[in-house]
């Protein structure tokens, strides 16, 4: 236990698994004031004497984003591992201890400002996603009406009082998917119809795409005739109802489905496009209302078929659809030069370490951040 007791200065070296905020080879310096533990996935480095630990953290990010690391890391069944005999045999050139911390102290001003930067582009960001949300709400809703009246609904208060609010079931018919029996290696044989599965959900998880045209997996003829999956024609509204409960999309053809997914066929009187858009506005209700399970979430099939949905005439529906894409394009716009922006704040960080820390910027002569204006 005490080889993994962590006090303040100490780094913390992330030595296996690897995940995308803190990938294998990377290592993050430890500030606490109380000590603390680290898990055996993680090793604690502490600095040598006359090492500044600030400026150890720097060159070790730099080490990772020049893929120095990559050498000492190995893969083992699936799982990334760091070799710690090799990664620390590794040489490396250090400038004497007044230096680092002079390097350390221009480079906590530097980082710091870009890192506020960042933590404001990502509040807008997260701005701008509630907006998209909520815009999409207030578009299913009718918004725009003043004439309103009490709604039914349990995720919206009011609608439009020449709107109708009926059972999802009255204008769509509802069905669900299944898999073929793995054990009969016969009916997984030319497959050719597209299958949804959960796989897919990350097509649309950011609910930029309306429709699915591609799956990774396809099922056959044969496996279709001897499961419960249905055949269903483009257009078929499909809502993930397990694992990655509450996202939906609508068919680009002809598909079928796993269990994971119910389906809707829409009638006459509902565009498959709106009811997409109606299911994205209930999200978070769908969620937090009729989803069940701790770790995985499930709604299930019987709380679906009580489904309701607010429902103008067709006419209304494709001006609604209108405007959530017209308001959509304008916030995703603006969502994407923050995203881009971003990504040119942590180059231009990690540029910026680079240079101070292999001493192509001397930090001794750069004119500290606190003497510009911000």
């Amino acid at each position: 236990m005490r080889k993994n007791l962590l006090r303040e200065g100490d780094l913390i070296l992330e030595k296996s698994g690897g995940g995308e905020k803190q990938p294998v080879g990377m290592a993050v310096l430890f500030t606490g004031a109380e000590p603390a533990v680290c898990s055996n996935f993680c090793a604690r480095v502490t600095p040598a004497e006359r090492t500044d630990s600030r400026f150890l953290s720097y060159a070790l990010a730099t080490a990772y984003a020049q893929g120095l690391t990559q050498s000492a890391i190995k893969q083992t069944t699936g799982i990334q591992n760091l070799d710690s005999g090799a990664f620390f045999s590794s040489s490396w050139a250090y400038p004497g201890f007044d230096e680092q911390r002079r390097i350390a102290d221009f480079l906590d001003v530097e980082t710091g400002r870009i890192d506020r930067l960042v933590e404001a582009q990502q509040r807008l960001s997260a701005t701008l996603i509630e907006r998209r949300t909520a815009g999409v709400i207030a578009a299913v809703t009718g918004d725009h009406h003043p004439d309103r009246r009490t709604s039914a609904l349990a995720w919206a208060d009011n609608l439009p009082a020449h709107w109708s609010e009926v059972r999802l079931g009255l204008v769509a018919r509802m069905g669900s998917g299944h898999t073929p029996s793995r054990s009969r290696p016969e009916w997984w044989v030319d497959c050719t119809i597209p299958w949804i599965t959960t796989g897919e959900v990350s097509q649309v998880r950011d609910d930029r795409r309306e429709e699915i045209t591609e799956t990774r997996e396809r099922i056959s003829k044969l496996g279709l005739e001897n499961s419960s999956a249905e055949l269903c024609p483009a257009g078929t509204v499909v809502l993930c109802r397990t694992a990655s409960a509450g996202y939906s999309a609508v068919m680009g053809e002809e598909m079928a489905t796993s269990q994971d997914f119910a389906t809707w066929i829409c009638g006459p009187l509902l565009d498959p496009y709106y009811l997409l858009w109606c299911l994205r506005a209930m999200r978070q209700d769908l969620l937090g209302r009729l989803a069940m399970g701790s770790t995985h979430k499930t709604i299930y099939v019987p709380d679906l078929q009580m489904l309701r949905i607010p429902l103008p005439d067709l006419a209304e529906q494709r001006r609604v659809l209108k405007k959530i894409h017209d308001q959509n394009q304008r916030i995703d716009r603006l969502a994407d030069a923050v995203k881009r922006q971003i990504a040119l704040l942590g180059e231009r960080r990690q540029a910026l370490v680079t240079a101070a820390v292999t001493g192509q910027l001397d930090a001794t002569t750069a004119r500290p951040a606190h003497d510009r204006d911000l």
